[in-house]
């Protein structure tokens, strides 16, 4: 069996750093693909090679199977990975990889287009005795007849749920709770799946409420070989996407385990499965489980069960593409510990899991024992609008649960994370949260908990005005080190003892005023209404400020990326934006304006000028990173400005529409 010499990487981020990573070690030459916005990401570099794809959309690069194969032509590569997400489960490509002499690191054509259809994957399933969820499928605009849904509805039970039947991630997915609600949802979903699958196919099946979510790694070679790896718990979830996931799992005992493992594997020789795969399950509070799905690429959490198991999953599928039988320590695996996943996201949790973007200022996570970060980003990356906002993955392994979950926590709180919003906090507060550490936990785990009480509860009222006084240090010496006036003057020097200096700083809704002088080596402080009253620098730099404040010494590092400060220490992080104190009055938004949270495209628009909305009313509708954001009304009113259009390229802060409020319509 020849060794394959050369892979390409169709994919991109930490996924495509972590499959070179592995070739590397097998002495095995890598390929990565970029796009317009990944010329500067850190797994090009990590490449031998690298071959650049025009565009930046998905659609004109990473799912362009031509250019993907025509760069393997170009650079020689004998193999293809990849990865998750994009080409992985795409028939045609796997084909086309066959056709073009190119191994494709995956199962095979067949297997994929069994389970490609979420519909034909259940049937397959249940003809294999894997237990099956009864639903509906639902193809075409006919087939969304009010009352063809309402007998479905009464025939499955409700809750029912919606699902895109060629697609995951969360993306055209709905609960639907009542009759009432099943049209609607059933007709956003199929948008939805059409946009981000290529076909708005979906089916309804019963929802099983305060489920959890568990998966099985299955592992298959061509030799005929079908095993598992144990089962992963993915039930923290926000938008139907995982955020936090485990192996083993708090709800599973041996004899469950060994049911789990048994229909996984039966799911897999149903299918002559080849590679690394994930049968995922739905499973009720009294431990029946029902078929979901099969994953057939790598998952995104594989590192949970590569650290339980002391394997390399990737190795694998490297070996048993390139006609090996499985590897002994993935045919005859030793279970060991407890390992834990968090999804790191550049988004706003508190504010409904709204994605961002912008630049890294800062992004390091500490070099902990027990800890492994896979990254697509570092310190001055750009996080664009174009694919999906996860930043890292962050794992931790221990002998036990608490022990993982320990070191993920601190991992995270050490963490330099400036210049993007993240769920940093979030994963946080979960990884702390005491029903979470008692492991009950279920998909609903985040109703329960709202990101913003969780947040709330885990942050630091006091350190705001401390965080406001360092950036304040921190600019104040930056400016002092940049001046060409009078450049001998110690920081904070003022010859008027009741002139000190001012820097003016937002935080959230707060307006935070910090004033500061030095005088005879003493330097006097307040903070808004806080008067600090003893301040001792022992030193100071842009970037890092070693501080006395009121008692108590702390180490504080210092990013600013425009008007923004970011400062982090053991008392947590702070942003804070620095405030104009004359603003200019032409950049002040109209009164009623409804502003793009982030940039993205418009997709849809609900309304017309003129028209009377209600509180809670769609007016437009964006598409940024892979996922719909309805812009609702926030009262009732009329439609004064409509400025955008359907298809509308537009960035954060542009001025969606303008609702003119009932009380200024009658004024």
């Amino acid at each position: 069996m020849s060794k394959i010499k050369k892979i390409l990487v169709a994919n991109r981020g930490e996924i495509a750093a972590r499959v070179i990573r592995t070739a590397r070690e097998m002495d095995i030459s890598t390929v990565a693909l970029y796009s317009d916005a990944d010329r500067d990401a850190p797994y090009v570099r990590l490449a031998d090679e690298s071959v650049h794809l025009p565009g930046t959309a998905p659609a004109d690069t990473y799912l362009r199977s031509d250019l993907v194969l025509d760069a393997a032509r170009v650079t020689g590569a004998d193999a293809v990975h990849p990865g998750y997400g994009f080409l992985s489960e795409n028939e045609d490509f796997a084909r086309a990889c066959k056709s073009a002499g190119v191994i494709f690191i995956g199962p095979s054509p067949e297997a994929i287009a069994a389970m490609g259809s979420k519909i034909e994957a259940k049937n397959i399933m249940a003809a294999a005795g894997v237990p099956v969820l009864p639903g509906m499928v639902v193809e075409s605009e006919a087939d969304e007849d009010p009352a063809r849904l309402g007998k479905a509805a009464t025939d499955i039970g409700l809750p029912v749920l919606v699902k895109a039947a060629y697609g995951g991630g969360g993306r055209g997915m709905r609960i639907v709770g009542t009759a009432d609600e099943l049209v609607e949802a059933v007709r956003s979903a199929r948008r939805e799946a059409l946009s981000a699958f290529g076909n708005g196919t979906v089916f309804l099946e019963k929802f099983v409420e305060s489920p959890r979510h568990i998966e099985v790694q299955i592992f298959g070679d061509r030799h005929g070989n079908v095993v598992h790896l144990g089962e992963r718990e993915c039930s923290i979830q926000r938008r139907y996407q995982k955020i936090v996931e485990e192996s083993p799992s708090t709800a599973v005992d041996d004899e469950l385990r060994a049911a789990l493992g048994q229909a996984a594997v039966s799911a897999g020789k149903a299918l002559d499965y080849e590679g690394a795969g994930t049968v995922e399950f739905v499973m009720a509070p009294d431990g029946a489980f029902y078929f979901l799905e099969v994953n057939t690429r790598l998952q995104v959490e594989h590192p949970v069960t590569e650290m339980v198991t002391g394997t390399d999953l990737v190795r694998g599928q490297i070996l048993v593409a390139s006609g090996n039988p499985l590897p002994d320590e993935i045919l005859n695996p030793i279970f060991s510990g407890h390992a834990v996943e968090v999804r790191l996201y550049a988004e706003d949790a508190a504010a409904g899991f709204m994605p961002v973007s912008g630049t890294l200022a800062t992004f390091e996570i500490p070099d902990f024992p027990g800890v492994r970060v896979d990254a697509g980003f570092e310190s001055g990356s750009e996080v664009s609008t174009f694919y999906d906002p996860m930043l890292a993955k962050v794992i931790g392994y221990g002998r036990d649960r608490d022990d993982a979950c320990d070191r993920v926590a601190r991992a995270l709180e050490e963490s330099l994370i400036h210049g993007v919003t993240t769920n940093r906090d979030l994963l946080i507060a979960i990884l702390r949260e005491d029903e979470f550490r008692a492991g009950v936990s279920d998909t609903a785990y985040l109703e329960r908990h709202p990101a913003a009480e969780l947040t709330e509860s885990n942050s630091n009222a006091g350190v705001v005005p401390v965080h406001a006084l360092v950036a304040a240090l921190a600019a104040m010496t930056e400016r002092r080190d940049t001046t060409s006036i009078l450049p001998g003057l110690p920081p904070g020097f003022r010859t008027v003892r009741s002139a000190p200096q001012s820097l003016l700083l937002s935080h959230g809704e707060d307006t935070i005023d910090v004033r500061y002088s030095l005088r005879h080596g003493t330097l006097r402080a307040s903070a808004g209404d806080v008067t600090f009253d003893h301040v001792d620098v022992i030193s100071r730099s842009p970037e890092a400020v070693d501080a006395v404040i009121d008692g108590v010494r702390r180490s504080y590092r210092v990013s600013r990326v425009n008007g923004a400060h970011y400062v982090h220490s053991s008392l947590g992080d702070t942003e804070l934006v620095e405030v104009e104190r004359f603003p200019d009055p032409a950049g002040r938004q109209e009164a009623g304006s409804l502003i793009a949270p982030m940039p993205g495209t418009v997709v849809r628009v609900e309304v017309a000028e003129g028209d009377r909305v209600f509180t809670g009313q769609a007016i437009v509708v964006l598409e940024a990173m892979k996922m719909e954001h309805t812009i609702k009304a926030p009262g009732d009113g009329i439609v004064a400005k409509l400025p955008v259009t359907v298809g509308q390229q537009v960035d954060a802060g542009t001025t969606l529409a303008v609702i003119q409020s009932e009380d200024d319509e009658n004024s």
